[in-house]
């Protein structure tokens, strides 16, 4: 089956430069014109993954992914405007699990959507991951595409469950930021310290919901371990 890829945008031709790249890419895609539309498709459609345009009128792509992590953890791709450098990391802070800035191009958009989307899993006989991976109260299962810490299931952006994998594969290296997002991302694509430090901030405060403060730590100087993962006495 092939992913189905949900485009918001209120520029038409923006839309029709991604829906070509897209479906040139063996994807299904289906299209909203603004905020509003987007959570009716959301809801009808149930895409694969969600390609949000940051600065639409009214209800604009931070609404719109508020509201769908309410209830889903569906992978979003965030279009961001060159002067929105604070949307970007917002929309990195409220859920989001990438961005890609205008204007672009449709190849690297698609190599974004093919990384995030391998996070999701195998399809259609592609070769299993390893089994459960654990550290203290923490752990994921990649051929599931699921964690939890302490029995309590974590909601995690595509991006968040690749950069803890990454930590539990190997759990007593040391990562810098750029090897991190390389595991996590697993092409050569460029994303700022900010973009990085927002992930693993976002990693942070969910672990911090279930009182553990102590899954990531940082190496000043160097970049991230993974930390013991344990309740909080």
């Amino acid at each position: 089956m092939a992913h189905r890829i949900l485009i918001v945008d209120d520029e038409g031709h923006i839309r029709e430069v991604i829906r070509v790249a897209l479906r040139k890419a063996g994807m299904d895609v289906i299209e909203a014109r603004d905020g509003k539309e987007a959570l009716a498709r959301f809801a009808a459609d149930k895409p694969d993954l969600i390609v949000l345009d940051i600065g639409m009128p009214e209800f604009d792509g931070l609404d719109v992914c508020r509201e769908i992590r309410k209830s889903s953890d569906v992978p979003i791709l965030f279009l961001s405007a060159r002067d929105e450098e604070i949307d970007r990391v917002l929309g990195l802070e409220i859920g989001g699990d990438d961005y890609v800035t205008k204007p672009f191009s449709p190849r690297e958009l698609v190599a974004r959507v093919n990384v995030i989307l391998r996070r999701l899993g195998p399809r259609n006989g592609e070769a299993k991951p390893a089994s459960v991976l654990a550290q203290g109260g923490l752990s994921i299962d990649p051929e599931q595409h699921v964690a939890s810490f302490a029995g309590t299931a974590l909601k995690l952006t595509a991006i968040e469950f690749g950069i803890l994998r990454a930590f539990l594969t190997r759990p007593t290296s040391v990562f810098n930021r750029e090897q991190l997002m390389r595991a996590a991302y697993q092409l050569n694509i460029q994303v700022s310290d900010r973009t990085i430090d927002s992930h693993i901030r976002n990693i942070r405060a969910k672990l911090a919901a279930q009182n553990c403060d102590n899954v990531i730590e940082t190496i000043h100087g160097v970049g991230f371990k993974l930390g013991r993962c344990e309740k909080e006495a």
